[in-house]
């Protein structure tokens, strides 16, 4: 009877490690694929936001509310120098100047 209990008790570890294991494994997979990335955040109001979002090639501006987003304009990422100083708001700025996003 006792056998039984640590056969159980053993079967149920190696299942346990081996879900631990695969969830491990699968986290580490799309961390290393990294498909999305959020370049930036703005809030603009009370739960609202402006959101830009780095996908494959393409770098999206999303708005953002509690009950929605929005696509406001896409880029790709060759129109775009991400590595310049000033963050979000410099670029929104930029955006604006060039007639890219209508206010």
């Amino acid at each position: 009877m006792t056998g039984t209990y640590i056969q159980m008790a053993g079967a149920l570890t190696f299942v346990l490690l081996l879900i631990f294991g695969v969830a491990y494994m699968v986290r580490k997979k799309q961390n290393r694929l990294d498909l999305m990335s959020v370049i930036s955040y703005q809030n603009i109001g009370p739960k609202k936001g402006v959101a830009a979002l780095k996908i494959g090639k393409e770098v999206l501006i999303l708005g953002v509310t509690t009950n929605e987003v929005r696509l406001l304009k896409t880029f790709q990422d060759n129109e775009l120098d991400l590595d310049e100083a000033g963050g979000f708001h410099s670029k929104l700025e930029r955006f604006k100047k060039a007639g890219a996003i209508n206010n």
